[in-house]
């Protein structure tokens, strides 16, 4: 019964069946959609696409999405209904920000729930300079690539064999 609903959780998800593209458009979606990555990852991983590849369609998704969420934020106009529709989490994610510094959030912003998703947006709407925004992005997301490939790969492979 248990692994009849872990087989479904990671069979159906809306891109596993696009494989490498899917991955890539799931990063990509994720930098401003809470869309996980983590299901995606670790089902072509267990279907045996190649770590190297998981790595490269994630992380270059994630980073070209983190640059389409800054323009989202930067080109006001293009974000108005979504700013209305929460500045509940805007304010968080500002406050954080101020509190703990824009690098370090944006550098963490993946790994938060809906505030991560936001601050790239945010960092957009306050024109925070691109060049550091860069930096810390690509980075963050390049770090969370990583482990989310490391973790599948050896975790992942692990408990499916303990479970089948």
């Amino acid at each position: 019964m248990i692994w009849d609903t872990i087989h479904t959780i990671f069979h159906n998800p809306l891109f596993v069946k696009y494989g490498l593209v899917g991955l890539f458009f799931n990063g990509m979606f994720s930098s401003f959609i809470p869309i996980p990555t983590e299901i995606t990852t670790s089902t072509l991983l267990l279907g045996g696409a190649r770590p190297f590849y998981v790595f490269l369609a994630l992380t270059i998704g994630s980073i070209i999405g983190g640059y389409i969420a800054y323009y989202l934020g930067y080109n006001g106009r293009l974000i108005g209904k979504f700013r209305k529709s929460t500045p509940k989490y805007e304010q968080k994610s500002v406050s954080m920000m101020t509190k703990y510094g824009w690098y370090t959030i944006i550098f963490f912003s993946p790994w938060i729930p809906i505030i991560g998703d936001i601050a790239s947006i945010i960092a957009g709407t306050k024109k925070y300079d691109i060049i550091k925004y860069s930096i810390a992005m690509t980075t963050g997301k390049t770090v969370k690539s990583i482990a989310i490939v490391f973790f599948s790969v050896h975790f992942v492979h692990w408990l499916f064999r303990i479970l089948h």
